[in-house]
């Protein structure tokens, strides 16, 4: 295991703890930034280029036919291959932390449509679920399981906000453990089903999950009821048969005490666990080998890297999964630095110079993303936490699926979506709030011309302070294309109001137009 120091060039301050790392062929993409996205990237997503121990972002783009993907952090991440050889893959994305704090219960299938020197190309789609859908969550993990020709993804863990009906104003946004429910999602007829096995007694979450073929395998994570990290190893077997599906769970000797860990893997059946915590106030330095074979798991401490005095003594850190064996760690920068937001970043490789010429990965690989914003929290919390978790097999993907594919809102035929003017650059793909006032969609503002229009209030080059004054206030908002127009109707009030003030020196025309021989004789009987 080798550890290289990263020096981060360009948007270096968007890799805050809670992001996720995607490896489409080979070539690993950032997401997940703290925030809306910056309209230099409307998507979020950025393209990592690591030469010369340098790392550069470069944006990425998606295609006309994408819903809109907010920048989720921490969410539960899998990815889908065709076949074990393929390189082409799919990202199933579920749950996670939106921008404004709110937690999404929305699942989206991620693939790349095209990449050149210059441009890459996603393309997102949200799938439809029915039945007994997971609550908005994070801190979880999301698993493929194959049985008898089937295959499902599996939801396990995470943290929630507290029930509506049981907040109070001290604790608004307090999290709570999601019940221990097993989700099992098949995503062939959109459906899920919930199941409440005896074994898992406690919600966990930031726990680590691996998976091979029928039998997904848990370990660690947190209890925020017990706040305790759980010894114990669960390996859930998940049987597939014509009728309804069976989920069988079993409590193994050998689990280890963390939370928060990264799993990458580095082999066929081998994977490799790094990081995490061991207790509140303690990160765990030590490193294991994990190797699964049929209905069996083998965990074995394996030498650490030399860590240098940064990462030994740092409060948190935080990273993620780069695949093939490499994982990319941060650290939060000094205080002293200019840039308050600035992290330090290493890459750690856990494959020899031998390994690293071996075949690409043929296993799927499933990961939770890095830890919560250190400024939402104390340090060592678990929702500040990452985790990862990793499958060793492929699985196929139907291409003839049937899923609703639309938004949920369907958004794209509301007024939200219009033109409304020629220089209108409002797109539901790749729209991001521009004002503080704004969440999920784009702020207008009613034009009072003929029956009345919405038009957007950033087309109209309002400023925020504009935009909320007529908002308050019981005025006409006339929009760039009508104002003239609005002018123009105003003119004839005007105009007749001036034509009644000239009435008086029309008597004085009149008397004028007398001739001079009559004033004389008006002015002689005036004083005979």
């Amino acid at each position: 295991m080798s550890l290289q120091v990263v020096s981060a060039v360009s948007n270096s301050s968007l890799l805050q703890p809670g992001f996720s790392l995607l490896n489409f062929g080979g070539h690993v993409f950032f997401f997940g930034q703290k925030g809306w996205p910056k309209r230099s990237c409307p998507t979020g997503v950025f393209l990592l280029d690591i030469k010369q121990n340098e790392l550069k972002m470069k944006p990425a783009f998606f295609s006309k036919d994408s819903c809109y993907l907010p920048p989720l952090r921490y969410p539960a991440l899998c990815t889908l291959r065709d076949n074990a050889e393929s390189d082409e893959c799919q990202y199933i994305i579920h749950g996670g932390k939106t921008p404004n704090n709110d937690l999404s219960d929305k699942i989206y299938v991620m693939s790349l449509v095209s990449k050149n020197s210059k441009k890459t190309t996603f393309q997102c789609i949200e799938k439809d679920l029915g039945g007994d859908v997971p609550e908005a969550r994070y801190g979880h993990t999301i698993n493929v399981v194959h049985s008898r020709g089937k295959s499902m993804s599996v939801i396990f863990g995470g943290r929630s906000y507290t029930p509506l009906a049981q907040r109070t104003t001290e604790k608004w946004n307090s999290v709570v453990d999601c019940l221990p429910s097993v989700f099992l999602v098949d995503f062939e007829f959109g459906c899920c089903t919930s199941y409440v096995l005896p074994e898992l007694q406690d919600g966990l979450s930031f726990h680590v999950s691996v998976a091979r073929n029928d039998t997904i395998y848990i370990l660690g994570g947190h209890s925020l009821q017990n706040n305790t990290r759980s010894p114990s190893l669960y390996r859930l077997k998940v049987d597939l048969p014509l009728g309804s599906p069976a989920v069988t769970c079993t409590i193994l000797p050998g689990g280890i005490s963390v939370s928060s860990a990264i799993v990458t893997q580095t082999g066929d059946t081998e994977f490799v666990l790094v990081g995490g915590y061991q207790s509140d106030n303690q990160k765990r330095l030590a490193c294991n080998t994990i190797v699964l074979e049929d209905n069996k798991i083998e965990i074995v401490e394996r030498v650490s890297p030399d860590w240098t005095p940064d990462i030994k003594h740092c409060r948190m850190w935080f990273g993620c999964d780069m695949g093939k064996g490499s994982v990319l760690l941060g650290i939060p920068g000094a205080t002293k630095q200019l840039i308050s937001d600035a992290n330090y970043f290493y890459i750690l490789r856990c494959k020899g110079a031998e390994e690293d010429k071996e075949e690409e990965l043929t296993a799927q690989i499933c990961s939770q993303t890095s830890a919560e914003d250190p400024g939402d929290s104390t340090p060592f919390e678990d929702s500040e936490e990452f985790c990862f978790s990793a499958e060793a097999n492929s699985f196929d993907v139907d291409d003839t699926d049937t899923y609703n594919e639309d938004d949920e809102e369907d958004e794209s035929e509301t007024g939200y979506w219009i033109t409304c003017c020629a220089s209108c650059n409002i797109d539901i793909n790749t729209w991001v709030p521009f004002y503080s006032t704004e969440l999920n969609k784009p702020a207008m503002i009613l034009c009072s011309s003929g029956s009345g229009h919405w038009v957007h209030a950033q087309c109209m080059d309002l400023s925020e302070s504009m935009l909320l004054r007529l908002s308050e206030a019981n005025v006409k908002y006339f929009c760039n294309e009508h104002v003239d127009l609005n002018k123009g109707l105003q003119t004839p009030k005007k105009v007749v109001h001036l034509k009644k003030q000239p009435m008086k020196p029309l008597g004085k025309k009149k008397t004028m137009k007398l001739s001079t021989p009559t004033k004389k004789s008006f002015l002689r009987r005036l004083f005979e």
